[in-house]
């Protein structure tokens, strides 16, 4: 059988589900990324910085999407081509439930442009239009104001604070939840 891929476009960027032919992109971003995005991600082994790594976790992805799990877009720059960032929508359970997790990056020579909003509101606009899930959950450490500041402005509304809840840079971490209602979703399940 053969899947459509979604390709989603914005004014400065691109998002695409990558096949494992193209890990030379992610294997850039990641390591040309590393030390901007350590503070904010799990630890991660030597594999994960190789390209036999990049290549496993986009077959996961598209597998992932192909079997409705997740949907994990990485958004390339629409004139150069590089990977910016990437947006990821994963534990999606539907049935009365209709609702995912949200996980992003953004490339650290990016950051503070606005892109990351620019990606991550074609992203929402998928899951909520395309997908039709009723609500997406996303979380930030406490410290991470930059976090905050771009989910406010997506929208989200803060809805607690989990002690201890993720394993983040080597240990564990509190964060603050976050959920973004889809506003025009009328109760199908």
């Amino acid at each position: 059988m053969l899947v459509k891929y979604p390709e989603l476009e914005t004014e400065r960027a691109v998002l695409v589900l990558p096949g494992p032919d193209q890990a030379g992109l992610l294997l850039e971003y990641v390591t040309a990324n590393q030390d901007h995005l350590t503070p904010w991600e799990p630890e991660r082994d030597e594999h994960y910085f190789t390209l036999e790594g990049c290549r496993e976790r986009l077959e996961m992805a598209r597998s992932g999407f192909e079997l409705g799990f997740s949907v994990q877009f990485c958004a390339l720059d629409r004139i150069d081509g590089r990977m910016v960032g990437n947006c990821n929508f994963s534990n999606i359970v539907e049935g009365p439930f209709r609702a995912c997790t949200l996980g992003y990056s953004i490339a650290c020579r990016d950051q503070g442009t606005g892109l990351m909003f620019e990606i991550l509101e074609a992203g929402i606009g998928y899951m909520f239009q395309v997908r039709d899930l009723h609500r997406i959950m996303a979380n930030h450490i406490p410290c991470n104001h930059r976090s905050e500041r771009l989910l406010r402005r997506l929208g989200f509304a803060r809805e607690g604070y989990a002690q201890s809840y993720l394993n983040i840079n080597g240990r564990w971490q509190d964060h603050v939840l976050n959920a973004l209602i889809n506003p025009n979703h009328v109760g199908r399940s």
